[in-house]
């Protein structure tokens, strides 16, 4: 089992940028494959970054064109997201989830986070 806590979201202006963290529960945390995932009003959840358990391999989506990075932490059983040039586009909850095989896609998360709030103002 492994419990996973977002946080870093809030309110920005267009252009601005925002660092979110996911903390992980559990000593299994290196055995995951780690994600943020997103969804807006309306639409469908979104892959937004994956990274593989060592870190060495990671993805994004084709909206964030060199705009986010993600990374992991292992000594601190943590994956994080910096998020910059943000695009009131980019306003949606955003999620982190953890898979234990790679690649790493949407229907494949074991565990998801509560979510955290982001919003681009214009």
């Amino acid at each position: 089992q492994v419990q996973l806590v977002e946080s870093g979201g809030g309110l920005v202006q267009a252009g601005g940028s925002l660092s979110l963290s996911c903390a992980a529960s559990g000593r299994t945390f290196r055995l995951y494959a780690m994600g943020w995932f997103r969804q807006a009003p309306g639409k469908e959840r979104e892959v937004v970054a994956t990274i593989s358990r060592t870190g060495d391999n990671s993805g994004y989506g084709k909206f964030v064109k060199g705009r986010f990075t993600i990374s992991r932490d292992k000594a601190k059983n943590s994956v994080y997201l910096q998020m910059n040039s943000l695009k009131p586009e980019d306003t949606a909850i955003y999620y982190c989830a953890a898979n234990p095989t790679w690649p790493f896609t949407l229907s494949s998360a074991d565990y998801w986070g509560q979510g955290t709030q982001v919003t681009v103002s214009s």
